[in-house]
């Protein structure tokens, strides 16, 4: 909590972590998890750490934890089709303002969010590319966007962050799990929609589903492990081009 109480002494009532899962995906959304502390939270769950480092039954166990810990938490989600319209960015921005218009519903603006990494995919920057706010009114104009702070590998330093992390990969998972039940030659329950031999092996039997990222060249993934494997990679290459391109806010999920 060291990078979040410096910011609570600093002024900031409300500091929020923020993290996202699913980015370099085949199928299923990017989901971004928030989870907002103050001057009055305590020391985080024992066994905290970045998601990935964490098994299965560990991260189940911590949401409950968290959930107590936090003044406030949720998770957003951007589905396939909006990253296909909008680009990976801006889907990631679409889910974690989805997950801030949550909690601002309990707690109130968030002063100051706390980004894993080094870009700052959450801001809008001068033109509000947030047009449809009928259909999603929780992200119109007259939400103020928090202050950003970005940290590489903020999810090993920043409980809140960590947090965060833990819950969007078990909701994200949770998801994936209950999509293969439709989807099931895809095994999503045990790849997660990334691309694991057999997810690829079904794409090149059975093509791509509603749910996959038809923007991402799937065809070419199924037929080219070694290309699969550094989708991931590519797709974070293209972030500062993206981050500035234009997009709309689309129906979506949150939970929380």
């Amino acid at each position: 909590m060291r990078q979040e109480r410096s910011l609570l002494t600093g002024g900031a009532r409300l500091v929020a972590g923020m993290d996202e899962v699913g980015r370099g995906s085949l199928a299923g959304p990017v989901s971004v998890g928030v989870v907002v502390v103050d001057a009055a939270t305590r020391t985080a769950p024992q066994g905290l750490t970045d998601s990935k480092l964490l098994t299965p039954s560990a991260r189940t166990a911590l949401v409950p934890q968290v959930q107590r810990w936090s003044v406030a938490w949720a998770v957003g989600h951007a589905g396939p089709a909006e990253i296909d319209a909008h680009g990976i960015v801006a889907a990631l921005r679409l889910a974690g303002r989805r997950a801030l218009a949550q909690v601002r519903r309990s707690c109130g603006d968030v002063d100051v969010v706390l980004l894993d990494g080094s870009h700052d995919w959450l801001s809008r920057g001068d033109v509000d590319l947030f047009e449809a706010t009928a259909s999603d009114p929780a992200l119109g104009p007259d939400v103020p966007d928090p202050a950003v702070r970005t940290m590489v590998k903020a999810d090993l330093q920043c409980s809140s962050v960590a947090a965060a992390s833990v819950l969007a990969k078990v909701e994200r998972d949770g998801l994936l799990v209950r999509l293969a039940r439709q989807y099931p030659m895809y095994a999503w329950d045990q790849n997660k929609g990334y691309s694991a031999p057999a997810h690829l092996d079904a794409l090149r039997r059975h093509g791509a589903s509603p749910q996959h990222r038809r923007s991402w060249n799937l065809r070419v993934l199924a037929e080219d492990p070694q290309a699969a494997a550094t989708a991931e990679e590519a797709q974070e290459t293209t972030e500062a081009s993206e981050a500035s391109a234009p997009t709309l806010a689309l129906d979506g999920m949150m939970t929380g």
